[in-house]
């Protein structure tokens, strides 16, 4: 009886020992009795004891590898330091397994060797200017390399690139004598623009001076024509007024001529008499002064 319980206990112990469950982006590559078998995915198997065994256990998961700095030469003979980081995938367990020894060591190895090769073609500014270019070549080359062994190179970016002391401070020379040259190109330029401002500024500004003193010119044409009709109708209304009057009353025509004086003081510049008021000018003192005036005329 205790036999029985015991032979029971080692049949589950074998068949659960045995019952192997595949997790999710895994594949299991199997052998039977030392040969490659099977590769199990995702899900529940049975291996046959003693016979079975898991050879590798394999992860579809993307994976990232990133290589130390590798020495390359340019083409225009310039050492620098390059590191890479390497994106990829397996796609085949199999291959994977039994393709290769150690794949991530010759992934490493292709990888340097490779960019060696990509760099040892392009001169020390192409290098530096040509990143893209540089990864999809290596990616290209890397990818068809590793196809035989159940790897897929999604991409190679070039992390760093380490050129020498020397070559640095050189390229820091010439990055400020570059912004230096853009710097005083943009002082010009504002300066040539602050000038043409000045000039145009200039140029409105007699503009509407000139505009300035051509219509103070046309007022003051205006208001003197104005003062000189003002006068001339009062001096047509004085001559009505003394025709009108009796000729030979000398009060009425003083008043009248003082009236006319009156109007046209400060009005006009030149004032012309007729002859038939000339006569006038006898009558009293404040007419005589005012007929005496360079500014006032007879005919």
């Amino acid at each position: 009886m205790h036999w029985l319980i015991f032979l029971i206990i080692l049949a589950v112990f074998f068949i659960g020992t045995n019952i192997v469950i595949v997790p999710q982006a895994k594949a299991y590559t199997i052998e039977r009795l030392g040969a490659y078998k099977v590769t199990w995915e995702t899900g529940l198997h049975v291996k046959i004891p003693l016979f079975e065994k898991i050879a590798k256990k394999v992860s579809l998961k993307e994976q990232v590898a990133d290589f130390p700095p590798q020495p390359v030469i340019t083409a225009d003979n310039v050492t620098m330091q390059i590191d890479t980081v390497i994106y990829f995938q397996i796609t085949d367990a199999k291959l994977y397994t039994y393709g290769i020894e150690n794949p991530m060591s010759a992934i490493e190895n292709l990888t340097a060797t490779t960019l060696r090769n990509i760099i040892g073609d392009l001169e020390l500014d192409q290098t530096l200017t040509s990143r893209d270019i540089i990864n999809t070549k290596m990616r290209t080359i890397l990818d068809e390399a590793t196809d035989p062994w159940g790897i897929k190179v999604n991409r190679v970016e070039l992390k760093n690139i380490i050129p020498p002391r020397e070559i640095q401070e050189s390229m820091e020379k010439q990055m400020k004598a570059e912004r230096e040259r853009r710097e005083s190109i943009l002082v010009a330029e504002g300066k040539k623009q602050s000038s043409i401002l000045v000039a145009q500024g200039e140029k409105e500004a007699m503009v509407l001076r000139a505009d300035a003193k051509r219509l103070s010119q046309i007022k003051e044409a205006q208001g003197e024509a104005e003062a000189l009709t003002t006068v001339q109708k009062a001096l047509a209304d004085s001559i009505e007024f003394l025709n009108k009057a009796a000729p030979n009353d000398d009060v009425i025509r003083l008043k009248a001529l003082e009236a006319f004086a009156k109007v046209a003081d400060g009005k006009a510049t030149k004032i012309i008499i007729p002859s038939e008021i000339q006569g006038f000018a006898g009558l009293a003192t404040s007419f005589k002064a005012l007929v005496e005036n360079d500014d006032i005329v007879t005919e």
